[in-house]
């Protein structure tokens, strides 16, 4: 499904992070990869003179220099790019312009101030890009690596969730692991806003069944684009504050999933949470890696 491994770095630790899931990815695939760097424009601006420019070009060259490095274990020989200008726009347009790619990031960047902040240059790149996006976490006590443990699809029967299927059965597939589709009924957000008297069980009992055929169809559609895969199939039930979220967080950890895969946006009524803020909170809290497909990839 991909044809080359793009990963975007600056200096921190969830960048290197990111450059060693491209590069296991990389050498999975049998594709190049791609190590860029963007210099910001307000950096150059910053420096007065020309000797300046050339110096942080310079440092950042040495810097990609030595995140390439940490592929010599692999096999791998990744190319090097030094670019110029806004950091997501110029990292979307260098994996656009070459076909068939997926572009890593870390979760955060060298900027980031808080461990529960989505990085600047990650959140615009998701919202931007037609390109698959991977955001990784970075190293936690919890984490297991992409590709060791099952490939958890967030699923609210949308056609922006949908798009993640046939990536979410591919990734399964390479990795010889099982593909597990994930249905949350949040209570509180089914019964409305202002409804103080509980939510009726009448109502519940048809959201579930609505839900479990749609779990059906989605396990039929991913059954049809990678027959020998096992895919399981789960509803769950979330009433606190946490919601859909927090169910699909505490899904993950529960069953030791190695990936999720799911649109950056979904369906947004009276009985489901909008997937946008939903990937958000899980990209900002999760410890495995997001492959996120954008919405502007799922109306193109």
């Amino acid at each position: 499904m991909y044809d080359r491994v793009i990963v975007g770095v600056d200096d921190s630790d969830d960048a290197r992070a990111a450059a060693r899931t491209a590069f296991e990815l990389g050498a999975k695939w049998d594709v190049p990869v791609d190590v860029v760097h963007v210099l910001g424009r307000t950096v150059l601006d910053a420096l007065r003179s020309s000797q300046d420019r050339e110096r942080i070009r310079s440092e950042r060259t040495e810097l990609l220099d030595s995140i390439a490095e940490i592929a010599t274990d692999r096999d791998l020989e990744p190319t090097t790019a030094l670019l110029e200008g806004k950091p997501a726009a110029e990292l979307t347009a260098y994996a656009e312009d070459r076909l068939g790619s997926v572009l890593v990031l870390g979760r955060q960047g060298r900027s980031a101030v808080s461990e529960k902040l989505l990085g600047g240059v990650t959140e615009k790149a998701i919202e931007t890009a037609r390109v698959p996006v991977l955001v990784e976490p970075g190293e936690s006590e919890n984490r297991i690596p992409i590709g060791r443990g099952p490939v958890l699809v967030p699923t609210d029967g949308s056609e922006n969730a949908e798009a993640a299927y046939p990536y979410a059965g591919q990734l399964a597939a390479d990795f010889d692991v099982p593909v597990q589709l994930l249905s949350v009924l949040d209570v509180q957000r089914a019964g409305g806003v202002f409804n103080a008297g509980g939510v009726e069980s009448e109502l519940i009992e048809r959201l579930e069944s609505e839900m479990r055929t749609e779990l059906a169809d989605a396990k039929e559609t991913l059954a049809e684009a990678v027959p020998d895969r096992e895919i399981e199939t789960a509803l769950r039930k979330r009433s606190d504050f946490k919601g859909v979220s927090g169910a699909i967080l505490d899904y993950g950890h529960e069953n030791e999933v190695g990936c999720i895969v799911m649109g950056s946006h979904g369906r947004s009524n009276v009985r489901r949470q909008l997937l946008g803020s939903v990937t958000s909170t899980v990209l900002r809290d999760v410890d495995v890696p997001v492959l996120v497909i954008p919405r502007s990839m799922e109306t193109s």
